[in-house]
């Protein structure tokens, strides 16, 4: 097992650090987040990753309070849901996340998709600024943005997102959105990191797997930390769960890397909405 201490920080751009490994909540149901946090957090993970949207805030702050860790040692991400993106519900919204995970301030505060046919992300961007100038958040940043969207928070406010939450897995890299993101200063965080286990069957991942004495799944999260991405697997099993944290003892070489690379498809490999289009409230 990999101790906490071996997890790599990353520095934001405005000077804070993330732990590169955290632990994602997302599908976790809001009667077992108690208990799935709580075996992550025995694990080793100390950055967790949840969201309004998915109802289980509450069950995230109950294990943190039990676990009786210190929060300087943790790194809590949330993020700002679709419908609340007006100033006013905005504000209300950090209000009942931090109420909801039992804390002062979050470490990560992000908009959850940019809904532009709804031209409102950038109201909700400035009102962040504002949630982190009060103290309720430490970084802001953004999920699921694309060139187009970055480009009008960079014309419209003061501060550049530390990081956009995008999904990337070996066959979906969005590499332009990834360069374009990292040129600006701008870190990525990689939601659905192993896509599902969609390459159980491929011969050449399983054949470096072999190599390290690992599998498949830690490989694939192994690529994603070699390539500079923060990643949040997720998982209800507190075996797997230590299994994708014992990820920290070995590197991927360049040409290990580069077979990872190549399984990209571009558009065909999304498993999630399309951000240019999708309108969820």
């Amino acid at each position: 097992m990999t101790s906490t201490a071996n997890v790599p920080n990353i520095t934001l751009n405005d000077g804070n650090t993330i732990p590169q490994l955290g632990f994602g909540v997302f599908q976790v149901e809001p009667d077992k987040t108690s208990r799935v946090v709580t075996s992550a957090l025995e694990a080793g993970y100390r950055h967790i990753d949840t969201a309004a949207a998915y109802k289980n805030e509450e069950g995230v702050g109950h294990a943190l309070k039990q676990a009786g860790i210190a929060r300087d040692e943790l790194f809590i991400t949330t993020k700002l849901w679709n419908a609340h993106h007006k100033r006013d519900e905005a504000l209300a919204a950090i209000d009942r996340s931090l109420a909801h995970l039992g804390l002062d301030y979050v470490d990560l505060y992000l908009i959850h998709w940019p809904l532009p046919m709804f031209d409102d992300y950038v109201e909700a961007w400035k009102t962040l600024e504002e949630i982190k100038a009060s103290g309720k958040a430490r970084s802001i940043g953004v999920s699921n943005f694309l060139p187009e969207h970055l480009e009008r928070i960079f014309d419209e406010s003061e501060t550049v997102p530390a990081v956009n939450q995008i999904e990337v897995h070996p066959e979906h890299q969005q590499i332009e959105l990834q360069q374009f993101s990292i040129q600006h200063g701008i870190e990525i965080e990689a939601w659905s990191p192993i896509a599902s286990g969609k390459l159980q069957d491929n011969e050449e991942i399983h054949a470096i797997a072999e190599k390290y004495g690992k599998t498949v799944a830690q490989i694939t999260l192994r690529w994603h930390l070699d390539e500079g991405r923060i990643i949040f697997p997720k998982s209800n099993n507190a075996e797997r769960q230590r299994e994708n944290f014992d990820i920290l003892d070995f590197e991927l070489t360049t040409d290990e890397l580069a077979v990872f690379d190549a399984l990209d498809k571009g558009a065909e490999g999304r498993i999630g909405a399309d951000p240019a289009t999708a309108d969820f409230r």
